[in-house]
């Protein structure tokens, strides 16, 4: 027996359970389905969940500063209870260096101003008073371990930040995909777990629904996929990638979990920490301990792989990481073998996400959401449903692109930004910072 629903969308992670609801408080019948056991398992569960307002483009700020009020008030935004209690957004700011692979932030400012989006210029000496275990050496540009100048400082100092107060991180990013799930599940939403899409039926040029591997076939007028690392194949699968211009491919990525250096308690007073100079992100974990990752530097391999097989162990790429912000810190501890986690990231050409329908009636993409996107799902999940909804009523979205007005900013998000058509956008940062 075919089940039949007003839209499937092909994925349960954070974006994917945003869209699920957004749709259903549309007042349409949804069905999230996603391949593994429960909503946000996947890349979602290993997020580093860090909330920032700061981008490489405006419409990225400005998506950006609107997720923040979401996550500030969560609860609010939710409207519904979950047995499992509801995800922590901890605001503790986040510090972004002045540094030249950043141009010391003026383009970055340029798009905070306008936006008027809370911020503090730090110098040299408020970073170390804020920050005592702090030693602001320069060591750019960011080098391998097996660089044999690799620990040698380059010369000068990182003499300034910017802080942004309205920044922090979700502690359990599993925790809050449930949260959504349960929100949907209010609104009338589904969710079918351990299943996969085998086949996006269409006829005459439009969506007509999705087939599983076991064999079941669901009808729907409306697909959106939301897969991830797997959003290639399935817009492969679907023939959506005729005419994209922007592709995507799944990266594997690491992340390095290590102690606070001894005496510090960074749990309770440390900060979401972006400092491009030793090319790392770090930001507090509980336990005391402090989560590095790469912001992808010209030296660090970017190795794409096969979603279904690939190496999740820690290499010597973690131990980098680790060692590059003992640079910075120079009483941590580098354990021998450091513990962390190993993913990936959906990464399009230029690291800004695909928002977009596609060439095939009914078939739209939220992909490419590289790691930087976790904190604009509830925005993201607003604006497709909203673009969605413009597109079935019979408007010509490639032609004259939907325009998101934000809830909580005077701006409206110009979608050609996420277009599938648009051409690689060369004000992007290239890499995990969007």
């Amino acid at each position: 027996m075919t089940r039949t629903y007003d839209a499937v969308v092909i994925g349960a992670g954070v974006i994917g359970a945003a869209i699920g609801l957004e749709l259903a408080r549309m007042g349409k019948k949804t069905l999230n389905i996603d391949k593994l056991p429960a909503a946000g398992y996947g890349p979602t569960s290993n997020s580093c969940a860090i909330i920032r307002v700061h981008y490489s483009t405006l419409d990225g700020t400005a998506l950006a500063y609107d997720g923040y009020f979401y996550w500030k008030n969560w609860e609010d935004y939710l409207a519904t209870p979950d047995e499992s209690g509801h995800a922590l957004f901890h605001e503790c700011g986040c510090l972004v260096m002045k540094t030249q692979a950043n141009g010391h932030l003026k383009n970055v400012m340029r798009h905070v101003e306008a936006l008027d989006i809370p911020h503090e210029h730090w110098g040299a000496d408020r970073i170390v008073q804020e920050i005592p275990m702090y030693d602001l050496k320069s060591y750019a540009p960011a080098k391998l371990m097996s660089d044999p100048h690799f620990g040698e400082p380059a010369g000068g100092t990182v003499d300034g930040a910017v802080m942004f107060p309205t920044a922090g991180y979700i502690s359990d990013p599993q925790l809050s995909t449930h949260n959504l799930q349960r929100a949907a599940e209010a609104a009338g939403g589904e969710f079918l777990f351990n299943r996969t899409v085998t086949e996006i039926t269409q006829a005459g040029g439009k969506v007509t629904g999705v087939e599983l591997d076991d064999g079941s076939a669901i009808s729907s007028p409306i697909v959106v996929n939301v897969a991830g690392p797997h959003s290639a194949q399935i817009n492969a699968m679907a023939g959506a990638d005729a005419d994209m211009k922007i592709s995507t491919k799944p990266v594997r990525q690491e992340v390095v979990h290590v102690g606070a250096p001894d005496g510090v308690d960074f749990e309770a007073n440390g900060t979401v920490v972006s400092d491009s100079d030793i090319s790392c992100y770090i930001r507090p974990e509980t336990g005391n301990h402090i989560l590095i990752g790469s912001e992808d530097p010209e030296c660090d391999p970017r190795e794409v792989v096969d979603p279904d097989d690939y190496n999740r162990d820690l290499t010597d790429q973690a131990i980098t990481q680790a060692y590059r912000y003992a640079q910075r810190t120079p009483s941590l501890k580098v354990p021998t073998r450091p513990k962390g986690v190993v993913d990936l990231y959906d990464v399009s050409d230029d690291w800004i996400p695909v928002y977009d329908r596609s060439c095939i009636d009914g078939f739209y993409m939220a992909v490419g959401s590289s790691g930087n996107q976790f904190k604009n799902a509830p925005v993201a999940g607003k604006m497709m449903a909203r673009l969605i909804d413009y597109c079935e009523s019979g408007n010509d979205h490639d032609s004259e692109p939907y325009r998101f007005a934000l809830a909580n900013l005077d701006h409206v998000i110009d979608t050609r930004t996420f277009s599938r058509l648009r051409t690689i956008n060369k004000d992007s940062s290239f890499s995990v910072l969007g």
